[in-house]
């Protein structure tokens, strides 16, 4: 139910309730490249089906309305999921799209397999870099670089806000998801030969983080800065790795099918959630905080 702002007189002065926003715990959503289906993961690993009817679904992005965004592998689509679950096509034209992740501006940015599209807000698609083998995962770090991992090469690529390209680490496995820590390190799946994930530091130095799991592709870290990996295309496992690199399995799943890419629900939820009451005047000022936790 959405609140209504309101104002109360005390004593001649104004008082309002100002909206300060809430956080909710974090779901993990699944894009099931076998299932044609976006799976949704509670903290305490309940699976349900999120949203249906995206063929072969890869990588997955929350945008900061909190309207998640997929691609399709095989109709070159992107797809847009409202947290109704509502599936509309956000942009059409980008050759096998796979990995997705938005700046700070709301553009969208799709890897395919020489390049990497910019969308923009109101679905205008334009090439933003090229000159790759195969681009899969993308992740934006703190300074607005876009980091891509290149399968086909074994590197992970940088390219600056103007799209200039170059190469930041090498002598990976196949990589296919990437995601940063709160650190600014990049994580890197190393997919089907090298089983494992990488931890690359911000100058670009590759060590093995965590090993012994089965075909790694998608990568998420939640907001406490566990990771989280799916199992591609392989046994419908989303493996969880602590701090350490300790690996376990978080949840398998017959409503897994082919899990690839992940993505965290956002934290903040806009309403309802927490209200300040400030009042101004003769009695001072009065301070109530009213809660909602959402799920």
């Amino acid at each position: 139910m959405k609140n209504t702002p309101l104002v109360i007189t005390l004593l001649g002065a104004a008082a309002v309730f100002l909206p300060l926003h809430g956080v909710s715990a974090q779901d993990l959503y699944v894009a099931n490249g076998n299932g044609n289906t976006i799976s949704k993961i509670t903290t305490n690993g309940t699976v349900s089906t999120f949203a249906t009817g995206i063929s072969q679904p890869t990588f997955l992005a929350f945008d900061s309305a909190g309207n998640l965004f997929t691609a399709s592998a095989v109709s070159d689509d992107i797809y847009k999921i409202t947290p109704d679950g509502t599936v509309s096509t956000f942009a059409t034209g980008v050759i096998a799209p796979e990995g997705l992740a938005f700046d700070a501006s709301g553009n969208l940015f799709v890897g395919s397999s020489s390049t990497i599209s910019k969308i923009t807000t109101n679905g205008t698609v334009s090439t933003f870099a090229s000159g790759f083998g195969a681009v899969y995962g993308l992740a934006f770090n703190s300074a607005e670089d876009l980091f891509a991992s290149d399968l086909t090469s074994g590197q992970i690529k940088k390219i600056t806000t103007n799209g200039t390209v170059s190469t930041f680490a090498s002598g990976l496995n196949y990589p296919y998801g990437v995601a940063f820590n709160s650190s600014s390190n990049l994580f890197a799946a190393n997919y089907i030969i090298g089983n494992s994930v990488s931890e690359i530091t911000t100058n670009g130095i590759v060590s093995t983080f965590a090993s012994g799991l089965t075909a790694p592709s998608g990568m998420a870290f939640n907001s406490s800065g566990l990771l989280f990996v799916s199992s591609g295309y392989t046994n419908d496992t989303i493996y969880e790795i602590a701090t350490n690199g300790s690996v376990s399995t978080f949840v398998t799943s017959e409503l897994l099918n082919g899990p690839t890419g992940l993505a965290f629900g956002p934290t903040s939820v806009p309403e309802p959630s927490t209200y300040a009451l400030l009042g101004l005047g003769a009695i001072g000022m009065l301070i109530a905080f009213r809660r909602k936790k959402t799920a």
